[in-house]
């Protein structure tokens, strides 16, 4: 089923890649420096004024990053966000979703209030209008009454 090909290679660990870098990078710089030696004197001057250059730039961004807090990107779970204290904004866009559950639930209790007012009104209503009087309905034999009528 799964054959070896001994031309594909697994991809490096991670440590072993490091270390291969740093491998190309010796191999790169020892060939600069032998490339460096047959060049004239003028341009190797040139040379170590933009890398004397370079390098000082290169120190002061260090210490200018070094003094400006950084943000840094907090992974927890599968969500990354970017470090430091949330704005009010965001505060109040992640407080937006609570405060519309809230109001349907208050809504959602506000109309099933006012469909049992309905429904006690249209029951009171009957009771009203009906012929029998409303005391009728608690005498025990009204109930036996009841069933007699609708039994024939």
């Amino acid at each position: 089923m799964n054959t070896f090909n001994p031309h594909l290679r697994a991809p490096p660990a991670p440590l072993h890649t490091d270390s291969l870098e740093g491998q190309v990078a010796l191999r790169i710089a020892a060939r600069l420096s032998a490339g460096a030696e047959s060049l004239p004197h003028d341009i190797s001057e040139r040379l170590r004024f933009g890398r004397e250059r370079a390098l000082a730039l290169a120190k002061q961004q260090r210490h200018a990053a070094a003094l400006v807090p950084a943000q840094t990107v907090n992974v927890s779970g599968r969500a990354a966000v970017l470090g430091g204290p949330p704005s009010l904004w965001l505060r109040l866009a992640s407080a937006l979703p609570l405060v519309v559950l809230v109001a349907g639930l208050v809504m959602i209790q506000h109309h099933h209030d006012f469909e049992q007012i309905t429904a006690a009104a249209e029951i009171d209503s009957a009771l009203l209008a009906d012929e029998l009087p409303p005391a009728a309905y608690g005498d025990p034999g009204f109930s036996e009454f009841l069933h007699s009528v609708e039994a024939p």
